[in-house]
């Protein structure tokens, strides 16, 4: 919320650095701003039939709240948007050079339309993150999206340029391995985002003077995520002995299982530091980042092992070498 509204910030394209360069009503105005897109959300989300959605969001007190201006706050926000900003125009280049290959591969102009088409949506959801001042469900939402979309880049670099490995005998049992770990993954990122929404609430009620105590505030979301981990690990140890007793110490599958690995351990010590350290903030990003690498390298992984056929024919690697 550093930027109350959205794409501006604070209505200009180069935010405020003091407070004094806003208005002295700067809080009522973009918490009127905010209201206004609120309701034309609320009647989008009446019209799919989520009316009691709707009326929440409409009838919500702590959506209207807006906080003091952070300068620091505004600005992480800011580069924030800027380097989404980035990232979309790079997806947009990808698809353009993409549709010269419609002819040989459609599959992966399908797959850059679709990474193009999930970062318009996930801009559109950020903007509703902004205007319901950080609405839980939405950050979830959001977080998935981004998942979605760190997944299908990873699919049309592999479709691009990476070959099959392994026979389907040997693949089976890693594979399903894999598999079971994305989901798991997957339900640890959606207590996260939970445990760090609570963390919102403690964090408002009890104040910054009383950080030590914000653990304590939280609820059984946060025991069942941080005792979740245990699973997590054992499970990625079991992954890297399966590909370590098929496919020996030499490959990719290996060297990425190994890295994998180590991702987990310093996201599980990360979550460490946050628990018993009174959640320092340098670590919050570190956490958030560890878990969407972790689950990016699983998607290599799977892809590594089950590409689709295309990629199985060196003639058609070839027509990939101008990309």
């Amino acid at each position: 919320m550093g930027c109350p509204d959205w794409p501006k910030c604070f209505g200009s394209w180069v935010p405020p650095t003091e407070v004094s360069q806003l208005p002295a009503d700067y809080k009522d105005i973009y918490s009127q701003q905010r209201v206004a897109k609120n309701e034309r959300f609320a009647r989008y989300l009446s019209a799919f039939g989520f009316a009691n959605l709707a009326n929440q969001i409409k009838n919500d007190p702590t959506i209207r709240e807006e906080g003091n201006f952070n300068a620091t706050k505004t600005w992480i926000e800011y580069v924030n948007r800027l380097i989404g900003a980035v990232v979309g125009l790079l997806i947009l280049a990808t698809f353009v050079v993409s549709l010269r290959y419609w002819k040989h591969d459609r599959i992966l102009v399908i797959a850059t339309f679709a990474t193009l088409v999930s970062v318009a949506i996930q801009g559109w959801i950020g903007s509703v993150v902004v205007s319901t001042n950080l609405l839980p469900w939405m950050i979830t939402i959001h977080m998935l999206l981004a998942l979605l979309i760190v997944a299908l880049l990873t699919f049309v670099v592999l479709r691009v340029n990476q070959a099959s490995v392994g026979s389907f005998a040997q693949k089976s049992r890693v594979g399903i391995v894999l598999g079971i770990l994305l989901v798991l993954t997957l339900v640890q990122i959606v207590m996260g985002t939970q445990v760090r929404e609570s963390v919102n609430e403690v964090a408002n009620t009890l104040g910054e003077a009383q950080r030590d105590r914000w653990i304590e505030g939280l609820d059984w979301v946060f025991y069942v995520h941080r005792s979740y981990s245990i699973i997590i690990l054992l499970g990625h140890l079991y992954l890297v002995y399966s590909i370590y007793q098929i496919f020996g110490t030499s490959g990719n599958l290996m060297r990425w299982s190994a890295v994998l690995l180590v991702i987990v351990i310093a996201e599980i010590l990360s979550g460490a530091v946050m628990a018993y350290f009174a959640i320092p903030r340098f670590a919050q990003p570190v956490h958030l980042a560890l878990a969407t690498l972790a689950f990016g390298v699983q998607v290599l992984l799977l892809l590594m092992l089950y590409p689709l056929s295309a990629l199985q024919h060196s003639s058609k690697k070839e027509q990939y070498v101008s990309y």
